[in-house]
């Protein structure tokens, strides 16, 4: 069995914002093996989000973030369980995170189901009536547009775009913050202003 040092669960626990005694448990079953212990807390980070989910969220905070120069601006909701976890650090920092990554990004819905139906049904058909996909075999037609909608959806959708220069999307962030907070977070809505642009 490898010698566990506080030292391994002290970096252990700055990577994942795990608790000690699941960073202890985490190496000692990778036997020592950091990078597999942060796998390791990462999926059952997950499994307890996943959990979570379903819990109401109807505390939180709605925040402004202002971009430098005054051109874009962001009002955002996001909610968590309790007052008291929308006064910590933590979340707002999260929060003010989503903000940022809405003016930079511009996303228009929360997430795929947020999409309006009448939406996704002229974008499905637009990128179904394009000369290149109609050019291919009509069997393999729907799938080129699902990969295109997915792609979309990356670029629209604020939970699935990449967060920041990261290999996570929002998505993953957000269920990150929830298995170390120990409380649902959801966000609620949010709306973008660029100085000029068309209502």
């Amino acid at each position: 069995m490898a010698d566990i040092t506080p030292q391994m669960v002290k970096e252990l626990r700055e990577r994942t914002g795990a608790g000690m005694m699941d960073c202890k448990r985490a190496l000692e079953e990778t036997g020592g093996d950091v990078e597999k212990a942060v796998g390791l807390l990462r999926e059952r980070g997950l499994a307890a989000a996943a959990k979570k989910a379903g819990r109401d969220a109807r505390e939180g905070l709605v925040s402004s973030y202002i971009h430098t120069g005054g051109r874009v601006g962001v009002l955002i909701e996001v909610n968590c369980e309790t007052d008291f976890v929308a006064r910590t650090d933590e979340f707002q920092k999260l929060v003010r995170d989503l903000a940022m990554q809405v003016a930079g990004l511009a996303a228009v819905y929360v997430d795929a189901e947020r999409i309006p139906p009448d939406v996704l049904a002229a974008k499905k058909a637009a990128l179904l009536a394009d000369d290149a996909v109609q050019a291919k075999p009509e069997a393999i037609r729907e799938k080129i547009v699902e990969g295109q909608l997915n792609k979309w959806y990356k670029e629209v959708c604020l939970l699935e775009q990449p967060f920041r220069d990261e290999d996570r999307t929002v998505r993953d962030l957000v269920t990150e913050k929830i298995s170390t907070i120990g409380e649902n977070i959801r966000v609620r809505r949010f709306i973008r202003f660029a100085l000029g642009e068309e209502m």
